[in-house]
């Protein structure tokens, strides 16, 4: 699925020499026989369609956990980039854990015509692809333009290259989207991975290529106002050696553990907003699930049915999408993380902790299961108060495993 170098120059240099369509001087290209050209320019074409066969081929969506560090271990995958120690592709649950890993906020809204629910199980807030490409030791292009044409050209820069890229859109603005179901600010990565005649075909994580046309995407693109454009690729491949890996890994944790814990300030919220995040966040929700006079309390800014069952169903929604949540609240791939960091110098003793969290992740599965939109409205206070129970039962054992996990991580030199 990767494009061999320059594909675009060589292609319309043939249809001027032939006189072909460019369907038909590309198609050319991608079969030319390297041992048999019969020209220097075919030969030329040869040897570019031979880069292809270089690079691993952009593999599959499979049974993906988390939709961001899943999407870039397809990418750098696909670049080549390995593992220190064992020469494979770096897993999704490593990325995952170099990100940020896990982590809890909880916000609600009341607005004149409804009340949002928004439930986060991820790192949050902290940049969660930033850090994952800061800390996995690929080395990448990154590009935000104003300008659609330089836009465009970045991306085929890329596509030339032989690299799938990595392009940031609004999803509202995406043709396969229903605009009205999400908001004007919701972004989502999606990865080019190739041209299909005049579409480009593109990773949503949905498990096939989806096509869409080059002025769908840039439109999509230019939606973004902060990182109008932005795209990345791995332009050649590199790897962290173990103890770089290793150092970025404890980094990793001791920011999650932190985080969790609130002992370490979240950078770019508020002072009263911290209340909504980590452990602190699950009691505070338990709290307002509990509360039933109050005008903050769930029982009343949940009063009516409609505003019920439209809450409930985005908290199940965050807690089961891969997005910003995910399966166990994905507290069981942070269990591989740890079983898979044990393996780096230095970081045998983090192996003991993976078993905290896949636990959490059966306590976090068990909440999910008691997510019902359909309980009824005159049932709320007492609904309420049953997830409270086994949000309280997470929050002991969450603050039980992020305090050992960081005591541990205290005890590991640098």
């Amino acid at each position: 699925m990767a494009q061999p170098k320059n594909l675009k120059k060589l292609t319309r240099t043939r249809m001027e020499r032939t006189g072909e369509s460019y369907t038909t001087a590309r198609k050319a290209i991608l079969d030319a026989k390297p041992h048999r050209p019969a020209s220097a320019a075919d030969a030329e074409e040869a040897a570019a369609a031979a880069q292809e066969a270089e690079l691993p081929e952009y593999p599959a969506p499979e049974n993906v956990m988390q939709y961001d560090a899943g999407l870039w271990h397809r990418v750098l995958t696909q670049a080549g980039i390995k593992h220190p120690l064992t020469g494979e592709p770096l897993s999704e649950a490593l990325l995952a854990g170099l990100a940020g890993g896990i982590g809890f906020m909880a916000f609600t809204f009341v607005y004149e015509q409804a009340t949002t629910a928004t439930v986060v199980t991820r790192s949050h807030p902290e940049p969660y692809t930033a850090n994952l490409l800061a800390r996995c030791g690929a080395k990448v292009t990154e590009r935000t333009t104003g300008s659609a044409r330089l836009a465009a050209d970045y991306l085929d820069a890329g596509l030339d290259a032989g690299r799938a890229v990595v392009v940031r859109v609004s999803v509202g603005a995406l043709p396969w989207i229903d605009s009205d179901a999400v908001e004007d600010s919701d972004s989502i990565d999606l990865v080019v991975v190739g041209e299909h005649g005049e579409d480009l075909l593109v990773d949503d994580g949905s498990g096939s290529l989806t096509p869409i046309s080059p002025e769908d995407l840039a439109a999509a693109r230019s939606r973004r106002k902060k990182d109008k454009h932005w795209l990345a690729w791995i332009p050649e491949s590199s790897s962290l050696d173990a103890q770089t890996l290793a150092a970025n890994v404890r980094e990793a944790i001791a920011q999650m553990t932190g985080r969790l814990l609130g002992t370490s300030e979240l950078e770019g919220i508020p002072t009263h907003f911290a209340k909504n995040f980590g452990i602190a966040g699950m009691n505070n929700w338990a709290e307002k699930l509990r509360d039933t006079t109050t005008a903050k309390g769930w029982s009343r800014i949940f009063a009516e049915p409609a505003r019920l069952e439209s809450g409930l169903t985005q908290i199940l929604g965050f807690l089961t999408d891969t997005r910003f949540g995910g399966t166990g609240g994905l507290r069981g791939q942070y269990a591989d993380f740890l079983t898979e960091a044990a393996t780096l110098p230095g970081l045998e003793a983090l192996g003991a902790h993976a078993a905290d969290y896949a636990h959490l992740a059966q306590d976090w599965m068990v909440f999910t299961d008691l997510v019902d939109p359909a309980v009824e409205a005159e049932s709320r206070g007492a609904y309420f108060a049953t997830l409270a129970d086994q949000l309280e039962v997470i929050a002991a054992a969450e603050e039980r495993a992020a305090t050992a996990l960081a005591d541990t991580l205290g005890t590991l030199g640098d």
